[in-house]
Formats: C-alpha cells, structure tokens, sequence
C-alpha cells in the first residue's frame, strides 16, 4: 500500500477548522466537504496513523470492510479510500455525519452505474426479506447474506444445487454428478455444480462410452467369455500369482532334483505350524505353495492343494478352465496355463485403457442414457442464467458496505482523525472498553490488554497511575486483562489483590482483581497530603517496630527466667535470689536526664510560641504558609511537572496503535475520566453515627495545651526562676552606697612678695 497522497497545510484548497482540544490542534469535520477534502489534510495533522481491529468497541464487521488488505489494521490510505468510496455512492455526503442505522434507498447516487447496482441490490434484498415497498435498507437486512441468497433460485456464484432446474431428469442428472465427482457449495451452503464439474463429468461420459464401444466392436478378442469375461478374469488374477510361482518351482526341480527339498516347505517348517490354533484360510498356511512342486507335475486344482487356495482354485476351475478348454480338468499343465493367459491378454489390456473410471459407478446403460438426453445444454443454460446475475448479487455485498458505512464511519474518524469521542464526554472513545468500579473510584479510561509485562514497560511513559486488573465471568471461561487510568483521588489504598467490578461496554459485569500497578502522581492533593502521611506511616512503623521489639524482649527474658526455673528444679537446686527491689536513687540519674530533656524541649517550644504569638497576623499567616511550602512543595512541584506531562499515546501506542499527537490528560480532564463518591444533589446527611469511633480531637488537644503548660512550667522554672534570683543581689549592689570621693590637700597660698 503506497503512501496516500495527502496535500500539506499550506496548499490544501478546503478550509479548514480546528479546535485546541487536549493541548493540541484537532480538526473538525463537520460537514461532508470536510469529508471529501480528507484526501486534502497533511498526514501530520491526524491524531491517528493506524490502529488495530480488534480489542476495540468498534463493529468489527465494518472494520473487516475497511481493512482491505486483510493485516489486521486500519491505515490511513484504507480510511480515504472507505471515505471517497462511500462519498461516490451518496448524493448527499453530509448523510455519513448522521451515523444512521437505516440507509433512504433515495440516498443512493443513482446517476453513476455503480449507484443504480447498489440501488437495485438493495431493492433485491427488501424483496426476498418480504418487504419490496420498504424506502430505506438497514444493517440488520443485509447482516444474513447467506439467509438473502437461499431465498433466491439463483445467487451468481456458478453453482447449481440440486432442486434448482424444474425438470426431474435434470436434477438426477446433477445427483449423478456429485455422486461421481463431488459437490461444490453455493453461498447458501447447499451443495451443487459448477462448470468445471459439469464439463469433467460429460467429458468422462464420453470417454467411457467411448472405451465400452471398443469392446463391443472387438468382442470376439476383447471378450473371449462374452459378458462372462469380467468374472472369469477377476478369478484369474486371484490365482494368477500363486499358479507363476508352482510352475516356476515345478522348473527348478526339473532343473536340479535336489532344489525340491528346498522348495518344498521342510518338516521343520510344518513343525512351527504344530504349536499354532490353525485355519485353513490364516495367513501362515496360505504363504506355502499351491502344491508340492515336482518335475513336469501339473497343477492340481481338486486334490493335492493348499487348503487356504482351494476355494480360490474352484472358482478359476469352474469360471476359466471349463469353459475355454471345454472341460472340467482336475489339473493344469504348464502349456495350458499359458494358453488361458493369452486368452485374457487382449481383455487385460483394454482394462488398462479404461476412460472414465470416475463415472463407471453408473454402469454403461445410464452413461449412454445421460449423453443421448439434452442434460448436458440444459446445465449450460443454467449456469449462464446464475453467471448472469453476478454483478448484481456482488452488489449485495457492496449494499451491506454501503449501510456499515453510512452508520460507523463517521464514528471512526472521529476516533481516528480526531479525538472528538474522547474529549467530548458524551460519547466514549473506541479504545474505551469499559468502566472500573474500585476504591470508591469510577475508573473510564479503560484499555484492554493482551499481554500486560509488555504494555506496561511503554506504557509507563505516560505518567499516569494504571492498574491492570485480570477481569473474569463467574460460570464462564470469559477472561481479559484491562489497564485502568486512576485519575482523581489518591493510591493509599490501591494495592495488588483488591477486587472491583467491571462493566463492559454492554452491561455486563467481570470480577476484576488488580494484578499490578504503575505508580504515578494521581493528584495534587494527593501530593499535598504525602509528606505528612509518610511522616505518620514511619512514625507508626517507629512505634510498633519499637513494640514488637518490646515485647519480643519481654517474652524472651519471661521464657528464659521460666526455663532456668524448671532446670534447677530438676536438678534439686535452690531457686535463684529473687531480684532486688526497685532503688529510686539509682534512677535518679535517668530521672532528672528525662526531666532536663523534656524542659529542653518544652523551653523551644514555648520560645517557638512565643516568637510565633509575637507576630502580626498577617505574618502568622504567611509563616504558617512557608511551613507548609517547606513541607509540601518539592511534593507538589514534582506531582504538578509530573501531572502536566500525562499523555495517552504510550498507554495506545503500546496496544499497537499508531498516536501521531501528543494526547495530554491534563488535571481537569484527568478529573472528568476518574470519578469519585459523591452524595447526589440535594440529599440529606444524618450526622449521629451511633457506632462512630470516639473523636480524638479532644484528646489532641489536651495533650497539646499540657505540652505547653509543661513547657510554660520548665521555662519558668529554668530561665526565668534564675533570673529571679539573680535579681535581688544585682539590685542590692546597685543600691549600696558609693564610696566617698577623696578630697584633695588644700594649696598652701604662697606669700606674695
């Protein structure tokens, strides 16, 4: 299949339209000139290059129609050539955009020879289905074509069944013919003739007729016994072999007397008969020879022979010896063997000439019958009269093209050039093969899968949660593997082993039992959440780690202590000091190290609250936000790229599909695949749960606000009970008097002069 001859972008003379849809440009066709102008669209534009045709939802009828060279996918030269063919034979090509079941017969192009054979095909099968005044032919009508042609008499396909001439000497001719060389079925599965068996079979006819006419005008040396001769040769040939060997062995014991004691069976060999159950006609006794060979003896044919020929040798007595020697002769020379033999030369050779062997079963009588009556024209004429009808009823064909065309071609290019079924939500795409119901989750993009190790090694190029489930039939050997896109929620509880149901495309429900799964981000409030549900599973695997080691150790010391105990009573020891009670001074130590530990701690605590209290709201508000960004952000960074770059190409490509765009899952569409439980509209909600778990909000709380009187109470003790007393004796030395100023030594004043 050449490549389609498709006009780029550039120079394609239709206008175009497209939508952005799933990030990127698809067509929208719209109307039949969009279809027509198909031809016209750049390859490199469709969202599709080939898909399979199976394991799809698609009538895979239609796609056997489409799939013209019969590999199994549909390529984009087949999807043209099914537009522009059907386009042809419809005088209005927006039609196709209806996807009707029912074709209007005055929807056919009957100005074109090819539309007024599809129009008178079709009026055909509305006539044999009872319903010639019908305006339109639907899928339905046109799905039996077998049930369509058994209605008609004849059908064009060359084979005349037997019932179909209206004489009875015809169709006993055509029972001759089957019984001689086969049937052949016509479409409708009966078994008939075609003009090859009809021209075999006469040619035979005349052969034969020819053949038995030879002997009939060479009797005399043909048939030396006249009709008796067929018997009386086939008693010749039963003995034949048998008489060649005695009368060779008789010519080596004339030869050599002594070769009659070799040729001749021994007595040893009678004595390996003795131990046998024997019977005159078993295997053993009629390998020996006729009659004991001897020089120049005849062959006995009453007394003297092997017991197993005798009844063989009677026959050739009575059906070949008596009548051509003329007697009843007790045994036959080698000469009159001889002479008999070529009594029966001429006759065996015309038997090697036989013509016709196929149709001897009918006896010379009906060969003759049949080539003197006019059957042979008379099964001509029919089978020109089927022949005739060939175009029309290879029509019939082309009509159940026409109606699977005007009903699914358009729904597959809208899942083959576009993706129009998959994006709009009201329609689902043809890859979508069901829905799966799990973890309170409605799973949509379903894809089934054939062999799962190798779709997901592609398909985890996608960047999309996918659990495959094995899915099976309760009471049936129903089973499929199906690849589900988790989309919205969360994967805590997803997990190898858990079961959910299944619906198929028609309703009905499959067990589904997840056997793997390709992890993936599924949402950002997964990714929000994840920091801290890692931060509680490990802080829980902490504690029960740290319990089983607990109690391991206790159960340990217990067994041990039990097992010391039961040793030294049976060896009549005293029972070990009991262990000394508990001193409070030795653990002083680790008392005060805990109590110094928890005052550390509660002193950054309150130091925390108290810068925390110190803010203004506003940067409370945004210090609470950075703590969140410091713990959630490089989650959520990571599950966002990785939320942007889901695409559904791998997740196709690895079904053997051929995705010739980037088919993004963004996060609203991904939410639109994946549904969640939620309560219908307007409903109403009991809150009281009678059997609800006590809430453990209260009890957090509480044990935050001791937190924090503990830490109030270990700051006050340790910081701010130092700083009290460290006060008065700073105050007292602020307060003590100051020491008085030295004065100094009066100068002397000096004497003036």
């Amino acid at each position: 299949m050449g490549e389609p001859t498709t006009a780029s972008s550039s120079t394609s003379r239709h206008i175009w339209k497209f939508s952005r849809i799933g990030g990127f440009d698809q067509v929208r066709l719209e109307s039949g000139a969009d279809l027509l102008a198909l031809a016209e669209l750049d390859q490199k534009l469709w969202v599709t290059l080939s898909c399979p045709t199976r394991g799809v939802e698609f009538d895979t009828k239609t796609l056997d129609l489409i799939d013209t060279d019969k590999d199994g996918r549909i390529r984009v030269p087949e999807v043209l050539a099914a537009v522009q063919w059907a386009c042809a034979n419809l005088k209005d090509p927006d039609g196709l955009l209806k996807g009707s079941d029912s074709l209007p017969l005055s929807a056919i192009n009957d100005s074109t020879p090819e539309g007024r054979q599809l129009l008178a095909s079709a009026r055909r099968v509305l006539a044999s289905l009872g319903k010639p005044d019908a305006a339109a032919i639907a899928v339905a009508d046109t799905a039996d074509q077998v049930a369509i042609l058994s209605r008609t008499r004849f059908n064009g396909d060359g084979v005349i069944p037997v019932g179909v001439a209206d004489g009875e000497a015809t169709n006993a001719v055509l029972s001759d013919i089957i019984a001689c060389l086969g049937s052949v079925p016509d479409v409708s599965g009966k078994p008939g003739v075609d003009q090859a068996r009809i021209d075999g079979f006469f040619a035979d006819l005349q052969a034969h007729s020819a053949w038995w006419k030879e002997a009939e005008e060479s009797a005399a040396s043909l048939l030396p016994l006249g009709d008796a001769t067929p018997a009386a040769f086939e008693a010749l040939k039963a003995v034949r072999a048998k008489a060649d060997d005695y009368f060779a062995r008789c010519r080596l014991v004339a030869f050599d007397s002594r070769a009659g004691e070799v040729l001749n069976r021994t007595p040893a060999d009678f004595a390996a008969l003795a131990p046998k159950d024997l019977s005159a006609s078993g295997d053993e006794v009629a390998s020996f020879p006729l009659a004991r060979a001897e020089a120049g003896k005849p062959l006995p044919l009453m007394e003297g022979v092997n017991p197993a020929w005798a009844a063989a040798l009677a026959r050739f007595r009575g059906a070949v010896v008596a009548p051509i020697l003329d007697e009843p002769k007790a045994g036959l020379t080698a000469e009159e063997w001889s002479a008999i033999q070529a009594k029966f030369a001429p006759y065996e050779a015309w038997l090697n000439r036989r013509a016709g062997a196929s149709i001897e079963k009918l006896g010379r009588a009906r060969v003759r019958e049949i080539l003197a009556s006019n059957a042979r024209e008379t099964l001509d004429a029919l089978i020109a009269q089927d022949k005739a009808l060939e175009p029309e009823i290879k029509a019939i064909g082309a009509v159940d093209r026409l109606v699977h065309y005007y009903r699914d071609l358009y729904r597959l290019l809208s899942n083959f050039v576009t993706f129009a079924d998959f994006y709009c939500r009201e329609r689902k795409a043809t890859f979508q093969v069901g829905t799966l119901y799990l973890d309170g989750r409605s799973c949509t993009l379903c894809v089934r899968v054939d062999d799962p190790g190798k779709h997901a090694t592609l398909a985890s190029l996608s960047k999309t949660y996918l659990v495959y489930c094995d899915c099976t039939r309760k009471g049936g050997p129903e089973k499929m593997t199906i690849a589900a896109a988790f989309t919205g929620g969360d994967s805590d509880r997803l997990m190898v082993g858990r079961n959910g149901v299944f619906y198929d495309r028609t309703g009905q429900d499959w067990d589904a039992t997840i056997t793997r799964i390709i992890e993936h981000p599924i949402s950002i409030r997964q990714a929000v959440l994840a920091p801290y549900r890692r931060i509680g599973r490990m802080i829980g695997e902490q504690i029960e780690k740290f319990a089983a080691a607990r109690d391991k150790a206790v159960t340990e010391r217990a067994a041990a202590s039990i097992e010391g105990a039961a040793k030294a009573a049976e060896a009549g020891k005293p029972p070990a000091p009991a262990a000394p009670p508990f001193d409070i001074a030795k653990f002083a130590g680790i008392f005060a190290a805990i109590g110094l530990a928890i005052g550390a701690l509660g002193t950054a605590l309150a130091a925390v609250l108290t810068g925390f209290f110190n803010l203004v709201w506003w940067q409370m508000l945004l210090a609470f936000l950075g703590i969140l960004v410091l713990i959630s952000g490089p989650s959520v960074l990571i599950a966002w790229l990785k939320l942007r770059q889901r695409n559904l190409g791998p997740i196709l490509d690895a079904n053997s599909w051929a995705i010739n765009a980037r088919v993004k899952l963004n996060i609203p569409f991904g939410r639109a695949l994946t549904g969640t439980a939620k309560l219908p509209p307007n409903a109403k909600r009991l809150l009281h749960d009678p059997y609800a778990q006590k809430h453990t909000v209260g009890w957090l709380l509480l044990v935050l606000a001791l937190a924090a009187v503990a830490g109030g109470l270990a700051y006050w003790w340790f910081v701010l009970r130092h700083r009290d007393k460290t006060a008065p004796a700073e105050s007292q030395k602020s307060e003590a008097p100051a020491a008085p100023t030295p004065k100094l030594a009066p100068q002397s004043k000096t004497p003036g002069p």
